[in-house]
């Protein structure tokens, strides 16, 4: 039975019906909490570092060093160093014989130095050990409430410059919380800590999908007793209406260069792929079949728009030119199981990322060079998956011992999280871009 509930819940879904909006999510008690993360599964081999207490941060209402070893510990890829309490400069001269005793391969030490205009300047070097040489290092200004900005800077400059990978802390979050009939789209550090509600409502909030300059989240709203397209622009909190066509009007994805949008309407009975511009103008169908076409996701270059499709019967992905179909010529790239939805692209144009039916309803990776699919989990119920902005995790709504969750899984599959907020129900999951 919970099956075939799941089933028909993941059909829904895909012609973005309003009661897929209503019965998305299950528990109430009005909750505006932490997330807590749970990492399942680590690299096969961790680097391990030293993140020493930065010089003056005793005086500070957070430390910026528990954001950076949290974040390096969530990364999966990295084991902390006992590093004592110990305060020790940005400019001091490491003990390197001690550090390599405690078998730490690498050193970060730092200063927190107050400004007369009320702003922070945070230092920090990173250093190889078994070398006993500087790797470099960064300052970051911020003001008394932004040290975990801070940490974040810190850290993906550590994973930079001991990976050659960008990282990804510094880039947020979006997800939805059915809290006691409310409905909150949430935006958060990308460890799901520092939420912040962007918009409450007492019908439901669907599908948020970030622009590429990270500056607007574009989702679906039931606020009007149907399905509408919103652009939130975050920091002022203004929103225009991208499309309210008859029908349903869901699933906005963002084209590469933020111009315009592909989204899903049924303003022809049917619902097909349609191209909008970003400021609600252009409106233009380009998928061109019987059938339901929906879901539509950009690829990486903007030329090609995947979508999910069951004109073969089942749903399947399907692949068309951005500029629009014309005579059945999407072609199939999904052949692996009988039903297939939920396309996502890498940053980098490398994998997609779909959910598949295999036993339950599981995370799939398909390598788009070589075609090669694997199952990133063992979850039965796993859906809305988003890339981070770096392409080498994946973030999806899911269950676990029974409970809405988040999850994060490594494209290789070796490192695994899961983000929950007790009490409340978190979905429809979207990862922020990197931020300039």
């Amino acid at each position: 039975m919970d099956n075939m509930v799941h089933i028909k819940s993941h059909m829904k879904k895909m012609i973005a019906t309003v009661l897929t909006a209503l019965t998305a999510f299950g528990f109430s008690g009005f909750v505006f909490g932490q997330m807590q993360i749970e990492i399942t599964g680590v690299g096969q081999t961790q680097y391990p570092i030293a993140v020493t207490r930065f010089l003056n941060e005793s005086g500070l209402p957070s430390y910026v060093t528990d954001v950076v070893r949290s974040d390096l510990a969530n990364n999966g890829n990295f084991a902390n160093v006992e590093r004592g309490e110990t305060e020790i400069a940005e400019n001091a001269k490491p003990d390197f014989s001690m550090w390599s005793s405690r078998r730490a391969q690498a050193l970060a030490i730092g200063t927190v130095t107050p400004l007369p205009n009320g702003q922070y300047e945070v230092k920090y070097r990173l250093y190889d050990v078994a070398k006993n040489q500087s790797l470099g290092g960064t300052s970051v200004m911020v003001d008394r409430n932004s040290f975990r900005k801070a940490g974040h800077a810190i850290a993906d400059d550590i994973v930079q410059r001991l990976t050659g990978e960008r990282g990804i802390f510094s880039t947020r979050l979006s997800y939805v919380l059915k809290n006691a009939g409310k409905f909150q789209l949430m935006i958060s550090d990308s460890d799901g800590q520092n939420p912040r509600e962007a918009l409450s409502s007492s019908e439901p909030i669907i599908s948020p999908s970030w622009s590429p300059d990270g500056k607007r989240v574009a989702y679906v709203s039931f606020e009007s007793k149907k399905p509408v397209i919103y652009v939130h622009e975050l920091a002022t909190g203004k929103r225009i209406v991208l499309s309210n066509e008859k029908g349903n009007n869901s699933a906005p994805s963002w084209s590469p260069d933020g111009s315009k949008l592909a989204v899903s309407l049924s303003r022809d009975n049917n619902t097909q792929v349609y191209v909008i511009n970003a400021d609600g103008s252009g409106l233009r169908r380009i998928s061109r079949s019987s059938a339901i076409d929906t879901e539509p996701q950009f690829s990486a270059d903007g030329k090609s728009i995947f979508f999910t499709s069951d004109r073969g019967g089942s749903p399947q992905i399907y692949k068309m030119s951005s500029e629009g179909e014309s005579n059945g010529s999407a072609t199939r790239v999904t052949f692996k199981h009988a039903y297939a939805t939920s396309p996502r692209l890498s940053p980098d144009g490398k994998y997609l990322a779909y959910i598949a039916r295999s036993g339950g309803f599981r995370l799939q990776l398909m390598d788009l060079r070589t075609g090669e699919v694997s199952a990133l989990t063992e979850t039965n119920y796993d859906e809305t998956p988003t890339f981070a902005a770096n392409g080498k995790f994946l973030l999806y709504a899911t269950r676990v011992s029974g409970r809405p969750v988040l999850a994060a899984v490594s494209v290789d599959g070796q490192v695994k999280q899961v983000l929950s907020i007790p009490g409340a129900v978190v979905r429809e999951p979207a990862w922020g871009p990197f931020l300039n």
